[in-house]
């Protein structure tokens, strides 16, 4: 089962939690001070409730057993068992009862000499009722401004991350197509110093140890084959010069392959120098292609759809034709069938397909992928065409087609389709391409 996963970014991440302990703090901080507040006038109106008891105490007991002042009676039957507890001990005290939905009583007794008790019982004061109430809204306002800041906080502080993040993210990409001068740590810029910034010099350090590997194997790659181009070129010479016969024609093929292997070599060294450049012409593709493809191999039947003007290599633009041709000629099956629709040419073959691997991961040298579709070559030539492509400006897809009642083509599906995207521009004299968004 595919596990649900949310995504969402950096920045509301750090909203959230900055709003959501604001909100924890702010409610924390408003039932601290809303008890105590209410706690401070519950006992400021039990001290004043008792000193009005004693007071009635002292008129009550001057009079000499006259009636009790206003608002205090003797020997109250509702005087709740709490201070009935301390007139036993003879003891003065108060008391506050709180019942559900109503305000709050205030009680106050007193024993009194001849041992009946005096008690006062009046209603928390409307106004320090009044002041609670204000300062309940005044907490709420409060918290709900905190809350209000703290995500506003949050939104600034995860932006400015996710940013230098995006940034940085950007910069790695441009690094992975290709282009090695780019640097992580100038491109996400800013003047505070933070974890982003060693995420991108640890990239741009990688990238540096990464290029100096490429480029330390490109060049011990290049030296072997133009080493190897000098001695090969005269064994063929001599080759030549063998009588006729079996052997002879043994030694002239293995030589001549050793040749091509030593010139595709080296060419795919050129190819990751990144020196190359495209010399262009305007052309039309579909008169291109037919004629070409008739004159590599005759028996491909070339269909075009529509044609299109472009301005490419005519000379590159031939060798991806070739190697496409070639792979398809030597690990499918036929019909080999070549369809031109715009700036798309599809190279299509009807046998086991490509392997995953290469589906996957693209064409790599010296890789020829499943015994069933590779059982010789060097993996060379889908890895020329992907290099002169790139030269191009263009864009080369691999896919497999679906058998008939499939929705989607795997490994020996249904043939293997090679598709080659021209670009609507030409690449500049710098090397730039334009970046295509199609896809097959």
């Amino acid at each position: 089962m595919k596990r649900f996963v949310l995504r969402t970014g950096v920045r509301w991440k750090i909203s959230f939690a900055i709003a959501a302990v604001s909100a924890l703090i702010a409610m924390a901080l408003s039932v601290v001070v809303h008890n105590a507040a209410r706690l401070s006038m519950l006992d400021n109106a039990r001290s004043t409730q008792l000193d009005r008891v004693l007071d009635a105490q002292r008129w009550y007991e001057s009079s000499k057993g006259g009636e009790p002042s206003r608002g205090t009676k003797i020997n109250d039957p509702k005087l709740p068992r709490e201070l009935q507890r301390l007139m036993k001990q003879h003891r003065r005290g108060s008391y506050v009862h709180d019942g559900p939905g109503s305000a709050p009583q205030i009680w106050a007794a007193v024993p009194l000499a001849n041992g009946e008790v005096l008690s006062r019982r009046s209603e928390f004061p409307e106004r320090s009722a009044l002041i609670l109430k204000d300062l309940d809204r005044a907490l709420i306002i409060g918290s709900v401004s905190v809350v209000l800041g703290g995500s506003a906080l949050g939104v600034l502080i995860g932006g400015q991350l996710s940013r230098r993040l995006r940034k940085a993210a950007a910069a790695a990409a441009t690094v992975a197509e290709g282009n090695t001068e780019v640097r992580v740590r100038d491109s996400i810029g800013g003047v505070v110093r933070d974890e982003t910034d060693e995420l991108a010099r640890a990239i741009d350090a990688l990238t540096d140890a990464l290029n100096a590997r490429i480029e330390a194997e490109r060049r011990v790659t290049a030296d072997i084959a133009h080493e190897l181009r000098t001695p090969v070129t005269g064994l063929l010479t001599a080759a030549e010069l063998l009588p006729p016969g079996r052997p002879t024609e043994l030694v002239r093929d293995r030589a001549q392959a050793m040749r091509t292997l030593v010139e595709d070599v080296l060419e795919v060294a050129r190819l990751d120098s990144a020196s190359e450049r495209a010399e262009l012409q305007e052309i039309s593709l579909g008169e291109f292609v037919s004629r070409r493809v008739r004159a590599l191999n005759p028996d491909v039947p070339v269909e075009v759809l529509h044609s299109a003007w472009v301005n490419t290599d005519p000379r590159r633009l031939e060798r991806i034709l070739l190697n496409l041709l070639t792979n398809a000629a030597k690990y499918g099956r036929a019909p080999i069938e070549v369809t031109v629709e715009g700036r798309v040419v599809r190279v299509r073959d009807h046998g086991p397909g490509f392997p995953e691997a290469l589906l996957r991961e693209g064409p790599s040298r010296f890789r020829t992928g499943a015994s069933d579709r590779a059982g010789t070559g060097h993996g060379l030539g889908l890895t020329i065409a992907s290099g002169q492509a790139r030269v191009l400006g263009a864009r080369l897809t691999f896919r497999n087609a679906a058998p008939e009642g499939d929705e989607a083509g795997g490994p020996g599906a249904g043939g293997a389709i090679a598709v080659l995207w021209l670009p609507e521009h030409a690449p500049t004299n710098t090397g730039s391409f334009p970046m295509l968004g199609v896809a097959e």
